[in-house]
């Protein structure tokens, strides 16, 4: 690329630097982007990049491939019920050890390295989340008799205190956050990342939460991506099935983030480099957006 196009690029940005600047956005991190060394570095030097042009990020992130190799080595078979992690007492001290642990501090190690001043958090720090437990219901489409599953330590957001976040971001640090928290009982409980995340951008009121995955977006009957949704177009295409499997809960967790303020939600290709400066910085994006 020659100079006058970067120059170009960098001209075009500028309004979109504008429209966030002071702003927040959370972003769940996780999947391919996350696993992939280079692409981690990538993204770590963006949210610097984001960081250093005014916008306050927040990241979440996941960690279930890794908890999944941890157990294996372990000879502990995981099993899952509505993409949920069934967690007992054994595996929920391996979930933290992972999650709050080696992968919560090898992401802040990489923005560190990577430009961005960044410390690491989870859940439990400061009562930051506090959650309940969290069932599977579940009818069966023959006798459409409804099961009530215990998931065990498998936690829902109940209450977000954002003192600890407000400290945080108002100090210019970057807060890497897992999803590990207390529940009303006191014990510890593993929450789904994605869900986490959305109540974290509800409570801090975020202008924008992006979810990093593994696919392009919300894909419609031609496969092509569909780059807008209306709450109103997505729930029509969960009851049609065109969003189906893992999708669904995603969706739902930008619905329900969405009714609580957030507002727009991205589903973005977190294996396309420089996915997040693509979404936020120009016209065409690199995802779905969802709005109300």
């Amino acid at each position: 690329m020659v100079r006058s196009e970067q120059a170009l690029l960098l001209s075009n940005a500028l309004p979109y630097m504008r429209r966030y600047e002071g702003k927040t956005v959370v972003i769940k991190y996780g999947g391919h982007a996350m696993v992939d060394v280079s692409l981690g570095k990538v993204f770590a030097r963006d949210v610097a990049l984001l960081h250093q042009s005014g916008i306050q990020t927040v990241v979440v992130h996941g960690g279930g491939p890794q908890i999944a190799t941890m157990l294996s080595r372990m000879g502990i078979k995981s099993k899952f019920c509505g993409g949920l992690r069934v967690t007992d007492k054994e595996t929920i001290e391996i979930v933290e050890m992972i999650l709050a642990g080696s992968i919560n501090k090898g992401i802040v190690a990489n923005f560190n390295t990577e430009g961005a001043r960044a410390i690491g958090l989870c859940g439990k720090d400061g009562n930051m989340v506090t959650v309940t437990k969290e069932l599977w219901h579940h009818r069966d489409p023959n006798s459409c008799v409804e099961q009530v599953i215990d998931l065990g330590f498998v936690g829902k957001p109940k209450i977000v205190d954002v003192e600890v976040l407000n400290k945080v971001v108002g100090s210019g640090l970057i807060p890497i956050i897992a999803p590990v928290a207390l529940g009303e009982d006191g014990e510890t409980y593993n929450v789904n990342a994605d869900t986490f995340a959305g109540a974290i951008a509800a409570a801090i009121d975020a202008e924008r939460l992006l979810f990093l995955t593994d696919v392009p977006g919300v894909l419609d009957q031609d496969s092509k991506i569909i780059k807008h949704l209306s709450i109103k177009e997505a729930r029509s295409m969960i009851e049609g099935g065109l969003i189906y499997g893992g999708m669904i809960p995603k969706v739902e967790t930008c619905i329900e983030a969405l009714n609580c303020g957030v507002e727009a939600v991205v589903i973005v290709n977190g294996k396309v480099p420089h996915a997040l400066l693509l979404e936020l910085f120009t016209d065409h994006g690199a995802g779905t957006m969802i709005v109300n």
